[in-house]
């Protein structure tokens, strides 16, 4: 069972020279995961907030490519805020957290590389389910 603890900022290898910046992200090189699904967000409106569930399998990899927001992680334990706004750097959630991203700054784009394919089976979309299945199965997760 994963913790907030487990869910950390990762730094993305950034190539740099006179032209500007590259990061590259490989499939179980910069990742730990084969990447099976690419979104992003963007033209969030002002005090949106997105996210507001959990996954029981779907692991993923979080980039702030323009601007910022912040990430309130959630175990059913502990709660932790992250900061996003530098696209070298990537937030690795873990399955059976919690997550709502909230403070969209103007013009932000969230870009999330995820371990597999849509599924709404793999969603939690109900906090107390979410809750309950954190307390009663840790096999889930």
């Amino acid at each position: 069972m994963y913790s907030v603890d487990d869910c950390k900022i990762v730094s993305l290898p950034k190539i740099h020279n006179n032209a500007g910046n590259i990061t590259v992200i490989e499939n179980n090189i910069t990742i730990p995961f084969d990447v099976r699904r690419v979104y992003y967000l963007y033209d969030i409106p002002m005090g949106s907030e997105r996210g507001g569930h959990g996954h029981y399998t779907l692991q993923q990899y979080i980039v702030a490519l323009s601007g910022s927001f912040t990430f309130v992680l959630d175990d059913g334990v502990c709660k932790k805020e992250v900061f996003l706004n530098d696209p070298s750097k990537a937030l690795h959630i873990r399955p059976g957290i919690w997550r709502e991203i909230k403070n969209f700054s103007s013009g932000s784009i969230c870009l999330v590389l995820a371990s597999d394919v849509y599924s709404e089976a793999d969603y939690m979309r109900d906090y107390n389910e979410f809750l309950n299945c954190k307390k009663n199965d840790t096999s889930s997760f």
